[in-house]
């Protein structure tokens, strides 16, 4: 068997003297694993890097075995991508949870908003609102998206303003104000069709709101800790947004036209 695509490297396992075991992402057949002989070679080394863009063939017997890789790269992003804390944290970040996702498992817009946040980590700024994005899409692709298009209880889409820890579905603020202490804030960034960017305020609440349903759905059910690259992306992130708010005063268009 065989196939060809485009793939983002999300890690390597060393395997024997000269050989690695590739973790990449595709887009047609999602997160998937293979032998590449000769990884630990100088010429192989700087490809085999996280976040880069690489051409990968697959071959194998069987569907169900391991395979091999022969890979060519297309964007070698990773230098880049090591300039920033920002950008260290959130590839690791980002491929922790592609791997809560099942291997083979095609999730082709998740591959394809994988690749241009890493094409616009460098931008520390936006950098935190695309990576709250992604957990969204992670949490909607897992079966336990928010529904953040109008309020439960009243079916309005304007003023919302939290999100129902029960539901996960968004709640306006005239009806939410009573039980406001009970309830997740929603970013006024995240509401449907806004394009105001997120500040710190609002991106430290948005953190707060995936990762309330990220270990409520799926870390505490599995008896798996959230990955120690979050938080090292969340601290580099409201970091560097506060930095770019003092050096650029003006408003910043919403990150969300990027994906």
């Amino acid at each position: 068997m065989q196939w060809q695509d485009h793939a983002i490297i999300l890690g390597v396992k060393r395997l024997g003297e000269t050989s690695v075991i590739a973790e990449v992402m595709t887009r047609v057949r999602g997160r998937h694993m293979g032998l590449v002989r000769s990884g630990r070679s100088r010429a192989m080394q700087p490809v085999l890097q996280a976040g880069n863009l690489v051409e990968v063939t697959w071959r194998a017997r069987l569907h169900e075995h391991l395979g091999e890789f022969r890979m060519e790269p297309v964007t070698l992003r990773a230098a880049r991508l090591m300039e920033t804390a920002t950008a260290v944290y959130g590839v690791q970040a980002m491929a922790a949870l592609l791997r809560l996702l099942p291997e083979r498992d095609p999730h082709p817009h998740l591959y394809d908003a994988l690749d241009v946040i890493l094409e616009n980590l460098q931008n520390p700024a936006d950098a935190g609102e695309l990576f709250v994005r992604f957990e969204l899409a992670v949490l909607n692709d897992l079966g336990f998206g928010l529904d953040l298009t109008e309020c439960a209880a009243t079916g309005v889409r304007e003023d919302l303003a939290f999100v129902s820890p029960k539901s996960g579905r968004a709640v306006c603020r005239a009806a939410g104000m009573p039980w406001a202490d009970k309830m997740l804030a929603l970013p006024p960034f995240l509401s449907t069709g806004a394009l105001v960017a997120a500040d710190t305020e609002s991106l430290a609440a948005a953190f707060r709101l995936t990762g309330f349903f990220l270990h409520r759905h799926v870390y505490e059910p599995r008896g798996i800790e959230i990955a120690a690259a979050r938080e090292g992306f969340i601290q580099a992130a409201m970091k560097a947004l506060n930095a770019a708010s003092l050096e650029i005063p003006q408003e910043r268009p919403a990150a969300a036209a990027k994906i």
